[in-house]
């Protein structure tokens, strides 16, 4: 499943669903939990129901359910899990203990609706709540459907009662940057996607592309976005360019050559195995097929 850029989609409005599935998101989540209105909520997973059968080719069928201290986590999942769906995205989480639950739903509501076992894929919003900060080490034990996370600041800040969470300059202040950091080191722990958040101002394309440079930088390798205009900047910022992709060629060709060495040089620059292993990782980034 390519995590690159991954659209908010309320999942009771059939145009905005119907705009977005062309608008080149690797992902689409179709959302039962903040955008739509309490009263909305049947309305909207009887929507998502229809939906699943859309045609498609590029892109994967998500969906946000509401949070398990809600009530109405196990409707949703009862509603959606079917055949076209291909994955959960699970918010407010506390830990791994919760992923680990709703893997074992998934276990049934996938056998009782004909869909192969394993197929639907688990991605969770990690930071959401104060628990979730102290659950990382969690993450450690491999979840098998676990394939993404991705971390909030807004949940988590209303639940610390913050007046804010940004500096006057917009950085994210201390806490948030913790649970950015967090997130990172447990996804990485996990051996699966890191996804960074939401990057709020959809009219601000500079500051977006900046941030998702700056994401990539630190090793997240995909974006959410809240707009369809987003969309387009997010996949540029995270799609090796072919300066990164030959470089990272390059880096692998120069240990191939001669496997009992731990650094080489290029151009004057030496390189050992964390650059290796970063180069393999541009190359499985941009779909490449390389030997371990």
């Amino acid at each position: 499943m390519k995590l690159r850029s991954l659209l908010f989609v309320p999942a009771d409005s059939e145009q905005k669903f119907a705009k977005a599935s062309g608008i080149g998101a690797d992902a689409l989540i179709l959302d039962l939990e903040d955008s739509v209105a309490p009263v909305r909520k049947p309305f909207a997973r009887d929507a998502v129901k229809n939906l699943l059968g859309a045609s498609r080719t590029d892109w994967s069928f998500l969906v946000r359910i509401n949070a398990l201290g809600s009530g109405l986590a196990l409707n949703d999942l009862a509603a959606v899990v079917r055949p076209g769906l291909d994955g959960i995205l699970i918010p407010k989480v506390n830990g791994a203990q919760d992923v680990e639950l709703f893997s074992h739903y998934l276990d049934v509501l996938e056998i009782a609706a004909g869909v192969a076992p394993g197929h639907v894929k688990l991605l969770v919003v990690a930071t959401e709540t104060p628990a979730a900060m102290f659950g990382f080490s969690g993450y450690v034990k491999p979840v098998s459907r676990l394939v993404g996370m991705t971390w909030g600041a807004e949940d988590l800040g209303a639940a610390l009662g913050a007046l804010s969470n940004k500096e006057e300059n917009g950085d994210w202040t201390f806490p948030y940057r913790v649970a950015r950091a967090q997130c990172l080191f447990a996804a990485g722990a996990a051996s699966v996607a890191a996804i960074d958040t939401l990057y709020s101002d959809f009219k601000d394309q500079d500051g977006l592309a900046l941030s998702c440079k700056q994401a990539r930088r630190d090793g997240f390798v995909g974006r959410i976005a809240i707009h369809p205009n987003q969309v387009a900047t997010i996949n540029d910022c995270f799609t090796p360019s072919e300066a990164d992709l030959a470089h990272a060629r390059r880096v692998i060709a120069a240990f191939d050559a001669d496997p009992n060495v731990g650094t080489v040089g290029i151009d004057g620059k030496m390189y050992d195995m964390p650059h290796l292993v970063a180069a393999r990782r541009t190359l499985v980034s941009a779909g490449e097929d390389i030997k371990p």
